[in-house]
């Protein structure tokens, strides 16, 4: 990649701009498509009950048109990951698999057209982590790609799950980076007025997953795994001092797998800058450091 001056962007979202019906592929629903109404605009439907995600344009599956913004705003780089929903954690892992190959695959073709403007992180089976790590695999060797993005959290595992120990340990391994976005969050009733799953379930989540990595000993076992936190680590940098006085307080509930205090992991996790505040911005490099922002 050459040196270009500019904004490296390393949270920005994807999406093919056509794929296949996932109902009619894999005989279920509970899938994601993709309408498109107008030029430049689409809905992203809920096949299960017909209800609009989101409505998105074409910077959301065109690389031509985010190069184009991007020059506008001084952004040098982006780099591509998909659009969480699209996880699918909860479907069966071959189609999970299935659905990943697609999407990695088209996030592959623009990396390739444009390499010196995107980088790419894949996104894996993390349901079954034996396909996951092949596919983690394949997007590093293969892909290219820098690494890969997963969810706060996997059906009912959190981060520091027995099962996922090894996706961990090859990503350490082969050098490949994990970029980890809330998703999935609770959408219980009083979660659901408001957008309340949003602005207040994923710093939520982002917490848990920071926590659950650091306090379950993931970060203490792997100190070579470059971990980035999304929305700049959402509530964890500001819960911090109440993290650590529960680990002096409580080590009987907080200190069972791993007796180091939290802070120990400040320099070793990263964070995008994605808080909308700029104060908030200030207290997080403050916080986590600027070279860890």
């Amino acid at each position: 990649m050459s040196a270009r001056r500019g904004t490296i962007d390393v949270h920005t979202h994807i999406l093919p701009e056509r794929w296949p019906d996932l109902k009619e592929r894999y005989g279920y629903g509970g899938w994601i498509q993709l309408h498109h109404h107008c030029n430049g605009k689409a809905s992203m439907m809920k096949d299960k009950d017909g209800q609009l995600f989101r409505e998105i344009e074409e910077n959301c599956w065109s690389p031509e048109a985010r190069i184009k913004e991007m020059d506008e705003t001084g952004v040098a780089v982006q780099v591509l990951s998909t659009v969480p929903v699209m996880f699918s954690y909860w479907a069966k892992p071959e189609d999970t698999l299935d659905l990943c190959t697609i999407l990695n695959d088209d996030i592959a073709k623009a990396v390739k057209k444009y390499p010196t403007r995107f980088v790419g992180l894949g996104t894996i089976p993390m349901q079954a982590p034996e396909q996951a790590i092949l596919e983690l695999r394949r997007c590093v060797v293969e892909l290219g790609f820098a690494g890969v993005q997963i969810g706060s959290h996997v059906n009912q595992w959190n981060l520091d799950a027995p099962e996922l120990e090894r996706v961990f340990a090859v990503a350490e391994e082969i050098g490949a980076c994990i970029f980890v976005h809330p998703w999935d969050m609770p959408e219980d009733e009083r979660m659901k007025k408001y957008w309340l799953q949003w602005l207040v379930g994923m710093p939520c989540e982002t917490a848990v997953a920071i926590c659950s990595m650091i306090f379950g000993g993931v970060l203490e076992r792997h100190p070579r795994l470059r971990v980035c936190f999304a929305h700049g680590g959402g509530a964890f940098p500001f819960i911090i001092g109440r993290v650590e006085h529960g680990f002096k307080s409580r080590p009987d509930l907080c200190a069972k797998e791993n007796p180091f205090n939290p802070r120990k992991y400040i320099g070793q996790i990263y964070t995008d800058t994605l808080v909308h505040d700029e104060g908030a911005l200030k207290y997080l490099a403050s916080t986590i450091g600027e070279v860890g922002v």
